[in-house]
């Protein structure tokens, strides 16, 4: 998973960005500071692992992981080449998900380049450079479709579609919130714009406001209003508090959340709503030489989740033997849980559930 991290100068992003990868991308109070973006590896937290390890006293625990991608901020004309322009755009193509950072704190001390903070304003600057480096593309693929059509009259239909796709994104619609049906959303696969890409918006509010940010900041709210009927997560996190805890142990990072009344870092708040977004879960490998979470997308069947792990075990595949990780924990050992019968036997069709303990059986 490849989350790039996107907004406008001075909001946060590369505080944010450090604090969540320890990566030490450089952040300063200019605009332009992130000129090449920085990317950070970060192991997906996962309590079921360390229970696991337990059980098990593997050699190795490996945890899914996330790529960070710590994009340049955009600003007013990036589209048509204003600030780092459209060579950062590009980036955003690359990834498979926006955190898209808005600053909801006050103050002077922070400069913002338009003077003033306004959620909505950030949010619609940004979503219109995105459509129009988006309605540029369209009309490229448009026109090619166009000529194609000549003598192909599937390439005028697919032309029609992405017509009343560019015609939606005149009135500033972003692409992912244009109604499609089914086949006409898969032809928009195949055209990587950027205003399709699922979003988090990412609210960066001060550390009195990160307990209740609906309740205390009027910035954070207004930010929820204005995104409101989106098919996007909405998350609050203070992007100094993210770094401060980074120089704490675990025990003394509990601590600190608690003093502040929440119960989670940012970094578990984005993760979470990342793989909620994106339709992922995680089924677990267990035994001796490893504990080990794997990531795939939400109805994978058994066969392609085994693929994850080696191509043979795919190609091979006769079954898996499962045993949810509840159960595991409760019964304190796979054999406990075989003699009890909790141990299923499921073949090709078995569609996996998060949490899933798996032992795949194959044969090549």
């Amino acid at each position: 998973m490849k989350l790039g991290i996107v907004g406008l100068p001075n909001v946060g992003k590369s505080t944010l960005f450090n604090a969540l990868t320890k990566a030490g991308a450089e952040s300063a109070n200019y605009a332009f500071c992130t000129i090449d973006p920085n990317v950070g590896v970060v192991p997906v937290p996962d309590e079921r692992l360390d229970k696991l390890a337990e059980l098990y006293n593997p050699k190795k625990v490996t945890h899914a992981t996330v790529e960070f991608v710590d994009i340049a901020g955009l600003v007013k004309g990036a589209a048509n080449g204003e600030g780092l322009g459209n060579k950062f755009l590009s980036h955003i193509r690359e990834v498979d998900a926006i955190v898209h950072v808005v600053r909801c704190f006050g103050g002077s001390k922070i400069i913002h380049v338009e003077d003033s903070v306004d959620p909505a304003r950030d949010v619609e600057t940004i979503n219109t450079e995105l459509i129009l480096s988006d309605i540029e593309m369209l009309e490229r693929q448009i026109d090619k479709l166009t000529k194609q059509g000549k003598g192909d009259k599937s390439a005028l239909a697919d032309a029609e579609v992405l017509k009343k796709v560019c015609a939606e994104l005149t009135k500033g619609v972003c692409a992912r919130n244009v109604e499609l049906s089914e086949s006409e959303a898969e032809l928009l696969k195949t055209v990587p714009l950027l205003s399709g890409k699922p979003v988090i918006y990412c609210a960066n509010v001060s550390e009195d406001d990160l307990a209740r940010p609906d309740e205390e900041n009027e910035y954070y709210n207004s930010l929820k209003a204005y995104i409101a009927g989106e098919d996007a997560e909405i998350i609050s996190v203070c992007a100094e508090t993210e770094a401060a805890l980074g120089d704490l142990d675990e025990d003394e990072q509990q601590a600190y959340l608690e003093d502040l009344g929440v119960t989670e870092t940012g970094l578990s708040k984005l993760i979470k709503a990342s793989y909620a977004l994106l339709g992922l879960i995680s089924f677990l490998t267990a035994g001796e030489p490893e504990v080990r979470a794997w990531t795939i997308k939400k109805g994978t069947k058994a066969p392609g989740a085994a693929g994850k792990i080696h191509t043979d075990f795919e190609r091979g595949f006769i079954r898996a033997e499962v045993v949810p990780y509840e159960v595991l924990i409760e019964k304190g050992s796979l054999t406990a849980c075989k003699e009890a019968g909790l141990v299923r036997s499921e073949g090709k069709e078995y569609v996996m559930n998060d949490g899933d303990v798996v032992l795949f059986r194959f044969n090549v």
